[in-house]
């Protein structure tokens, strides 16, 4: 009798562990969070076999769940969290329950917020940024060039491999960028993109995770740190609209309306315009908003209000966790344009002074500005968006230099494509650029021309605006590659071991390589500070015989830049300009330091730009 008893004990102990170990906790986002946030609400997504099951309880003071929601997936949870300002850093049992018992627990931290963070400062137009494509870079750890269970292993005679660049890349020159008069970086994506042919970072398979080939967080981490000691803050490349088709959650969503179209490939018109056309029909706008960009990068739903919780979450998780200088978000429109306005308020909400620039690629300003914060739409529509990248300004450089000078072609371009500030609430704060990661070098743009290369220079740099510099822009990278990303994105000469060619000390470069770094270079640190080109207004003159001119000025200082392109230099009289010069006498040249006396007229040499500080 007692044997038989001890044999029935037995069964039911062994089946009541059995059944409790179909319970387990993947994935429980966010890992940790922080006290002292404006938005008192966190929401939690749990992840694991059957984890709807069970019910969620915590007791800490100034903590209590206020909800918890399931969804058609069991494997799912959403605890919503409310930290009140009691709530002190430190760490608490969640205790995952079935009936009274205690089948699951997850310790979670709350950490300290480091003072200031809220008030933190972001890019400006003091700023200059340096884009990076860190596979592309430095490879400064060949530890991680392979990782067991990634699917893409070092591959660099490959265009479209993983080359190795990393995040100790980045940081073992970070006196190559501060020496060069950069202040900021902007990567491409760092998180983990465990597919084929990512090397680019723009297929997210985990957001809370630096891709281990990159590094680890805690690398992204001691760079922002490091970085900010070398008066460089790091901005990082948000990707809002999909992610990477190997995402974990991609084999176990929570519900069929995670992904647009229920998970099924689509493909995207990329009729961006549809967005904003008060003809479009609701069909093209449906295919535009809820297609796939591309079939390895689904297409996420921020209609649903969990994934717009995740979304929002886990930004303001890597500003507070990587200390962050500001934002870029990738292919901005492309997202549900109600999520982007309760996006980018939240945001703002946390960090007043945070600065975000969102990739609209489009010529036509109308088109870009609708999306500026203060913008008055005929629509309603209301967006919180500080910046844009000023591709219509971009284009038209390049068509300025390159064309004929008639009537309606060259520089005149130029002239005529600032009448469009008027349709932007703030016009300083868009990004400007010469070239970025997905278009042919600005060296290649111009055919190669040098004295164009240093014409375009001086105009990104002393024009309105933030500037953006793609890496290698400074050694006249070039790719005859047509539209191949994966040739345009060119290993940084001197980021390998054996490299010949070496651009950080300038082993290898060639005569006009060297030239163009050290004129770059020398550009940069003086615009550093110039604060006059950071805050002053700009007056332009119309194009007149090849030559363009404008001012930046304020009640304290004057900056004079002229645009020659005539193959003969050009004596400029100054009486055209007494607006700007009534009142001073001399100019001095920031490159050459020569001193002009402007009763005298100024020389220009052909083919060239001047910046001359007026005197």
């Amino acid at each position: 009798m007692k044997r038989l008893l001890l044999i029935v004990l037995t069964i039911l102990l062994v089946g009541s562990s059995s059944v409790y170990a179909k319970y387990k906790i993947d994935h429980l986002e966010p890992a940790f969070w922080w006290t002292g946030m404006k938005n008192t609400n966190l929401q939690l997504l749990v992840h694991g076999e059957n984890i709807a099951d069970l019910k969620p309880e915590l007791n800490y003071t100034g903590v209590s769940i206020m909800k918890v929601s399931r969804v058609s997936n069991t494997n799912y949870l959403f605890v919503d969290l409310k930290l009140s300002e009691s709530a002190k850093a430190g760490s608490f049992d969640i205790l995952f329950k079935k009936g009274t018992k205690t089948i699951l627990k997850y310790e979670y931290q709350l950490l300290e917020r480091k003072a200031g963070s809220a008030e933190r400062l972001s890019y400006t137009p003091a700023d200059v940024m340096y884009l990076i494509t860190p596979d592309r870079f430095a490879n400064g750890n060949k530890a991680n060039d392979s990782v067991e269970g990634l699917r893409e292993g070092l591959d660099r005679e490959s265009k479209n491999g993983r080359h190795g660049g990393d995040i100790q890349g980045m940081i073992d020159h970070l006196d190559y960028i501060s020496d060069m008069g950069f202040t900021s970086i902007w990567s491409t994506p760092l998180l983990e993109n465990k597919q084929i042919n990512s090397y680019h970072g723009y297929a997210i398979t985990d957001y809370y995770k630096i891709d281990p080939r990159i590094g680890t967080n805690e690398d992204y981490r001691r760079l922002s740190k490091l970085a900010k000691e070398n008066g460089i803050g790091i901005i990082m490349d948000v990707v809002l609209n999909h992610c990477g088709s190997g995402h974990w959650w991609m084999k176990d969503l929570p519900s069929k309306d995670w992904i647009n179209n229920e998970g099924d490939f689509t493909s995207c018109t990329h009729k961006r315009t549809t967005v904003q056309d008060k003809y479009a029909s609701k069909e093209d706008l449906k295919q535009f908003s809820d297609g796939w960009f591309v079939k390895g990068m689904p297409d996420l739903n921020q209609r649903n209000e969990f994934m717009a919780k995740y979304l929002i979450q886990n930004t303001i998780w890597w500003i507070e966790y990587a200390d962050l200088y500001g934002l870029r978000v990738d292919t901005y429109p492309y997202s549900d344009s109600k999520f982007l306005t309760e996006w980018t308020g939240r945001l703002l909400e946390e960090y007043p002074n945070l600065n975000i620039v969102g990739e609209e690629w489009s010529l036509n300003p109308a088109i870009i500005s609708y999306w500026q914060k203060g913008k008055v739409n005929k629509n309603g529509y209301v967006s919180y968006l500080p910046s844009l990248m000023d591709f219509p300004l971009q284009n038209a450089l390049v068509e300025g230099l390159t064309q004929e000078d008639t009537w309606g072609t060259g520089l005149i371009k130029l002239y005529e494509m600032l009448v469009n500030d008027v349709q932007y609430p703030d016009p300083n704060n868009l990004v400007i650029f010469p070239d970025n990661h997905d278009m042919p070098r600005i060296f290649n743009q111009l055919n190669k021309d040098y004295d164009l290369y240093r014409m375009a220079m001086t105009y990104f740099l002393t024009m309105r605006g933030i500037p953006q510099i793609y890496y290698g822009t400074e050694i006249l990278a070039n790719s005859d590659a047509g539209g191949d990303h994966g040739l345009l994105r060119m290993d940084f000469p001197g980021g390998w071991e054996g490299d010949e060619v070496n651009a950080f000390t300038g082993k290898g470069l060639g005569t006009q390589e060297k030239e163009a770094q050290y004129f770059l270079k020398k550009l940069l640190n003086w615009r550093k500070t110039s604060t006059v080109i950071h805050e002053g207004k700009l007056m332009h003159y119309a194009p007149e015989l090849g030559i363009y001119s404008y001012f930046r000025y304020t009640d304290k200082g004057k900056v004079m830049v002229i645009l020659n392109k005539n193959t003969e230099s050009v004596h400029v009289e100054t009486e055209r300009y007494h607006e700007m010069l009534s009142n001073h006498t001399a100019a001095k040249d920031i490159i050459t330091g020569k001193i002009f006396q402007l009763n005298e007229g100024i020389e220009v040499p052909a083919r060239s730009a001047m910046i001359l500080e007026i005197k």
